[in-house]
This record gives C-alpha cells, structure tokens and sequence, in this order.
C-alpha cells in the first residue's frame, strides 16, 4: 500500500483536497485531529503535558486550550516543546492505524509534515497551495475573524 501525505500551509486548502480523495473512497487520517484526540485520551501524553504546563493544563479530564494557548503565545520554547511531545505520539498513530489500512492506497493530512519528519513514514506527499489572499479569506471565514 502506498502511503501519501497532503501538506499545505493554513488555508491552502489541503483539507479540501482531502476530502475529495475521502469521498472517492480513499482513507484519510487527519493528523490535527487525531492529535486533538491523544491529547484528550493518551495516558502519557496527559501526563507529559501536565509536566510542561503544570496540573491546570487539564480540568477534570479535560484539556484547557486556553490555558495551553496562553502559556505558548509568547514563549516559541514552550511551542516547540509541546510538538516535540505531540509529534512523536500523533506519528506512531498514523503509522498504526496506516498499518490497519487495506488497499491501493491511503493518505495522510498534516500541516506539519516535513518539520514533525513524518514524511520518512510516506512514500509521497502532496503539496497544496493556495494565494496568500484566499488563503487568508478561508482562515476569516473558518475561525469566524
């Protein structure tokens, strides 16, 4: 089975791109949300976080955003620290759930592909791009700005 991913800066459109391949029949693993996801139900990346931002990082269970998103706005450390705790986790689960995928082929979705170096798991990757004022417009119009 091949293994393709679909990168693109925020906007780009890669999301849509993957869509189409979904809907043609095609599996796709989101990476953004699967991270989204272990960072809700992965024991040790809970913990992992917690040890970086300390046990407000999470409310009975449940991650705070806002609290992770504070403590990164103005530290690039803390960002970097915190993909280097998501990355790993987020790319031995699409490994995993590749390993489980049974046909021609199937594609993984990541704004992060080559900084994270999950590209050595592809045997491809999709470039997506877009203009900067359309990439913009799609960014208002999805977070509401």
């Amino acid at each position: 089975m091949l293994r393709i991913g679909i990168t693109g800066g925020m906007g780009s459109g890669k999301s849509t791109v993957a869509k189409i391949f979904e809907t043609l029949g095609v599996p796709v693993y989101y990476a953004d949300q699967a991270a989204k996801k272990l960072m809700h139900t992965h024991p040790v990346l809970k913990e992992q976080i917690i040890g970086l931002f300390g046990p407000q990082a999470y409310a009975d269970g449940v991650l705070q955003k806002k609290v992770i998103a504070d403590a990164m706005f103005n530290d690039p450390e803390k960002v970097k620290a915190m993909n280097r705790l998501v990355h790993p986790i987020t790319i031995q689960d699409a490994e995993q759930w590749m390993a489980q995928q049974r046909c021609a082929y199937a594609l993984k979705e990541a704004a992060l592909i080559f900084e994270s170096g999950s590209e050595k798991q592809l045997d491809a990757v999709i470039g997506v791009s877009s203009p900067l004022p359309l990439r913009l417009q799609r960014i208002q119009q999805r977070d509401g700005l």
